[in-house]
């Protein structure tokens, strides 16, 4: 086993099957006070041996992809590595992956290893300087292993030093593991004086894993995108199920507000089409019922589809497959298409926002594309412009908010959700940093949902360190004090599945009155005629 600081990338070739480095409690980084003693969090545990005979637990101990087993014969290790050598070279031609192929070549060819990136890197950090998670670490290995395979090919290739990784399928798996330690948040590439991008090099050896060995994680693939394409929905939930759980928050509306809303269904030509992460309606239902509230007291015209994949944002793909990618949004613009809106607005789902507000809009083009935009800069326009009847004393509580990375960090947007803020909570604090310096929830690219086998407490551990850190520094005034509920503000269905498990982990809500939720939760609790407050903190706890 390495030394956590000295490992190198020529390592990631090491024929042992032991894991490279090991986690270490002492070396991750510090959390604030009420947290700053050992006790307050669970120590580190070791990965089961049943785990180590399955799968690659050669990188650190912890399971990342739950499809990559090891292999039973040398004919499976022999087809491991090939795959991945003819899907590498896929990644490099401009036949095979033109849309990224400028991009790549830029990070691949321009870093001057100045390491700017790793301060940047909240993984890095959280993990006590780990080498292994240094961004420049996962893209120099994959740089040797192109230079060691690829230069044949290509001229270009002789320019680069250090192809000096053996390869064979320990080399592959656990590079294949390493590209799911990066939350793709690509704060990096936002600090890089070159603009480099070490979260798309990440992404591009997901995509190597997925189109070319079939390898990616359940949750993402066969759990999300397959089970999306085939009922409609990443959550699996019917038609009839879906109605249900619409006629059920229409009767929560009226149980909490004594509002008689009847939420639009199918509406044909309505300007909005209205959509929601899925897992909205399966874990934070009080989500779609904020948004009906808020449009019908604005009098819009709006819609929910019930056309499965019309309602529900989702895209993994984005995450780790471009062919399936644009296959989700084909259905979802069809979907809008049928419907005949005049555009589809974003619900507080983040990836969703580049999913289909970006990506989507350079893979479907013409009559099948159609207007997208995020729901903030509609919601600010009725907040700031006075038209609900708002009381903000109603939310005078500690709040703060985090920046989903692919709403603010990839889009740009970053002052409307402030501007409601600042309207509708008195003791709104920012994090710090905070808007597009803000740090990852540490959920991003799937790992808010990637609950298997250890992988869970790495991301508790060290992916979602540093934002508890922020947290805690945001309400430091009132961390320690149970009788003060205090409010973290997650506009995106990742990013408050990845608060839940922080403070599920760190018992915070239960210690400390930590809660987390949406805005548009908080505008509706700031409602004027409303009698009773919309959040209530003693139920969540």
């Amino acid at each position: 086993m390495f030394d956590n600081k000295k490992i190198k990338p020529q390592d990631i070739g090491n024929s042992s099957d032991e894991q490279l480095v090991k986690l270490k409690q002492e070396e991750l980084m510090d959390l604030p006070a009420p947290y700053d003693k050992p006790e307050m969090e669970p120590e580190l545990t070791e990965p089961k041996d049943e785990w180590k005979e399955e799968y690659c637990t050669l990188l650190d101990g912890y399971v990342g992809i739950d499809t990559l087993t090891r292999p039973k014969t040398k004919e499976e290790e022999e087809d491991l590595v090939k795959k991945f050598l003819n899907g590498l070279e896929k990644a490099f031609s401009d036949e095979t992956n033109r849309n990224y192929i400028q991009p790549l070549l830029l990070s691949f060819e321009y870093c001057a290893k100045c390491n700017t990136c790793s301060d940047a890197c909240h993984v890095y950090q959280a993990s006590g300087k780990n080498e292994l998670y240094r961004p420049i670490f996962r893209s120099e290995v994959f740089r040797r292993l192109a230079k060691q395979h690829l230069e044949k090919k290509e001229g270009f290739w002789k320019k680069f030093i250090g192809a000096d990784i053996d390869l064979d399928w320990r080399t592959v798996a656990r590079l294949g593991e390493l590209a799911y330690r990066c939350n793709l948040c690509r704060r990096c590439a936002q600090t890089c004086p070159l603009g480099l991008d070490n979260g798309l090099l990440a992404r591009e050896i997901r995509k190597i894993f997925s189109q070319e060995l079939g390898i990616a994680p359940k949750p993402l693939h066969e759990k999300g995108t397959m089970l999306q394409l085939k009922t409609g929905s990443s959550t699996g939930i019917t038609k009839p199920a879906l109605l249900d759980m619409i006629e059920f928050i229409e009767e929560e509306i009226e149980d909490r507000t004594g509002k008689q809303i009847k939420i639009p269904v199918d509406k044909k030509g309505a300007d909005i089409l209205l959509t929601h992460n899925a897992g909205e309606f399966m874990s934070w239902p009080e989500n779609p019922a904020a948004f009906a509230i808020i449009f019908e007291e604005a009098g819009l015209d709006w819609t929910l589809s019930s056309d499965m994949i019309g309602y529900d944002n989702v895209n993994y793909g984005l995450f780790y497959d471009d062919a399936q990618a644009k296959k989700i949004a084909l259905e979802q613009f069809k979907a809008a298409k049928r419907l005949g809106v005049n555009r589809i607005v974003i619900g507080e789902c983040g990836h969703a926002h580049k999913a289909a507000a970006v990506s989507a809009n350079r893979m479907v083009s013409g009559e099948d594309n159609i207007p997208v935009e995020s729901f903030l800069p509609l919601l600010r326009d009725l907040v700031v412009n006075k038209k609900l009847k708002l009381d903000p004393s109603k939310n005078d509580f500690p709040v703060t908010l985090h920046d989903p990375c692919n709403v603010v960090r990839m889009m740009g947007i970053v002052k409307p959700q402030r501007d409601i803020l600042k309207a509708i909570a008195p003791q709104f604090r920012e994090m710090t940093p905070n808007g597009v310096r803000n740090f990852c929830c540490g959920g991003g690219s799937g790992f808010a949902i990637m609950n298997y086998m250890n992988f869970p407490e790495w991301r508790n551990k060290v992916s979602s360190r540093m934002k508890f850190k922020q947290v805690l520094e945001a309400f430091k005034d009132t961390a320690d004090k149970p009788d003060i509920p205090k409010y973290i503000c997650a506009p995106c269905s990742n990013c408050k599945g990845a608060m839940r498990d922080i403070l599920e982990y760190y018992e915070a809500t239960e210690k400390f009155n930590i809660h987390y939720g949406g805005l548009v939760e908080l505008v509706v609790n700031a409602l004027a005629d409303l009698e009773e407050p919309f959040i209530d903190f003693d139920e969540a706890l």
